[in-house]
């Protein structure tokens, strides 16, 4: 495998590892944006009317775009599109458990997790805390929680059936109260909050009044396999995009000087419908569109007019043929980790990509020398869906659907290929640059 694949594969087990959380994800996009000359802005405050380099976070949801010099009011944009949120467990109010000398985390499924993927594996604790001054914070616990499986003495048929109740079987042990004193002194908050720092030191865990916190995989991403063309992580639905989108900004952001604007959204709360704030069903980029259009002098109908001649190209992931399950995939159209980032079609629309898309979509893995493929569902097995169609309506943007084929989706642990994660990013930074 080319060493620049490798590389990348493990800058991303990086940004991986720094988003445990969709709100770290967004601090990590900012950080290494801002680290390549972009400007963060607040949304209470006003915003430049110069060109420039300028990102914006909104709670785990973040939005970076590149105005050049020649930007008019009709300028169209570029959006390459993401989530940063990932399938697994969120912690629920009242979060200390336990029974039996054990302590527990009280969880809720978040999205649909393949939930025996979760089992036996060191968890970490990570979101936002809130405070009572209404001050938010990061916080990460490290490894922390697990979730043991039943030992098969105990389950002689486990091997031939094997089903997890949600509510009793996953709630991850991480403590004992026998040797931490009485159950009453044990508090999850008191971990986290431990793991959180404000300008005055260390944060009292009476002060939380709220907070965001999930679950995530505590195990680094590793490039494996023969040849090195496997990459096996957690949250790579869509941390993957996220990550490409990312890099392809920084490089194609340096000396910009298009006729349009390129930009990065990066959207929470996909998994559970993107029905929020800072979902791609709420306004977020709407907002954004509509104060960088005020910015150019635009008015109503030439705002339509830019919309009218833009691009989103919505990224997520998408099953690879599974040479053990290959007749849950279509039998013509199967695409395989390493030959490529894919297409994405269904033509009940639950993907935004038609001919026009899949048209633009070869020209610009073509400017970017990749190879590309088809991803289809079996007619028998219902197919998922993205930002892109949400996008699509919202807007009324050209969006196509995209991303990287990879196998254990929703797992705790996913698989890629090393060389289709390079490519994506490829493929990306040729749309910006146009």
């Amino acid at each position: 495998m080319p060493t620049e694949s490798v590389s990348h594969a493990e800058d991303l087990a990086d940004f991986v590892d720094a988003s445990p959380s969709s709100y770290h994800a967004a601090a990590e996009v900012a950080r290494r944006l801002q680290g390549a000359g972009f400007a963060a802005l607040d949304e209470t405050d006003a915003w430049p009317e110069t060109p420039g380099s300028y990102l914006v976070v909104r709670d785990g949801a973040v939005i970076a775009w590149v105005v050049p010099e020649r930007a008019t009011a009709t300028t169209p944009v570029r959006v390459f599109g993401a989530h940063s949120d990932s399938p697994g467990f969120k912690l629920k109010p009242k979060p200390t458990t336990g029974s039996h000398g054990w302590l527990q985390a009280g969880v809720e499924v978040y999205g649909g997790p393949l939930l025996n993927s979760w089992l036996d594996r060191e968890l970490r604790l990570a979101g936002r805390l809130v405070l009572d001054d209404g001050t938010q914070l990061l916080t990460d616990s490290g490894p922390l929680l697990r979730l043991p499986q039943l030992a098969i003495h105990l389950d002689r048929e486990a091997n031939e059936r094997f089903a997890l109740d949600k509510q009793a079987h996953t709630q991850p042990v991480w403590g004992l109260t026998a040797t931490s004193g009485a159950p009453a002194s044990a508090d999850l908050l008191a971990e986290l909050a431990a793991s959180a720092t404000t300008d005055g030191g260390a944060v009292d865990p009476g002060r939380i009044r709220g907070f965001d916190i999930v679950t995530a995989d505590a195990a680094r991403g590793q490039v494996f396999g023969k040849g090195d063309v496997f990459f096996a992580s957690g949250r790579l639905d869509d941390l993957a995009s996220v990550h490409a989108g990312v890099v392809a900004m920084a490089t194609a952001a340096e000396g910009f000087d298009g006729d349009h604007i390129p930009m990065l959204a990066v959207f929470d709360h996909e998994e559970i419908g993107s029905a929020t704030r800072s979902g791609a069903a709420g306004p977020f980029l709407e907002d954004v569109l509509e104060r960088i259009g005020l910015a150019l002098g635009a008015d109503r109908a030439e705002r339509m007019r830019a919309l009218a001649s833009s691009w989103c190209v919505s990224s997520d992931v998408g099953h690879s043929v599974h040479p053990n399950f290959a007749s849950k995939h279509d039998p013509v159209v199967q695409p395989v980790l390493g030959s490529g980032p894919i297409l994405k079609i269904n033509a009940n629309q639950r993907y935004a990509t038609d001919g026009a898309g899949a048209a633009a979509w070869h020209g610009w893995c073509g400017a970017a020398g990749v190879a590309s493929q088809e991803f289809v569902s079996n007619n028998t097995v219902p197919c998922g869906s993205t930002i892109g169609p949400i996008t699509a309506t919202r807007l009324g943007i050209r969006t196509v659907d995209v991303g990287i084929p990879i196998l254990s989706m929703h797992s705790a642990r996913e698989l890629a290929g090393v060389s289709d994660l390079f490519d994506l990013t490829r493929v990306a930074e040729a749309f910006f640059r146009g």
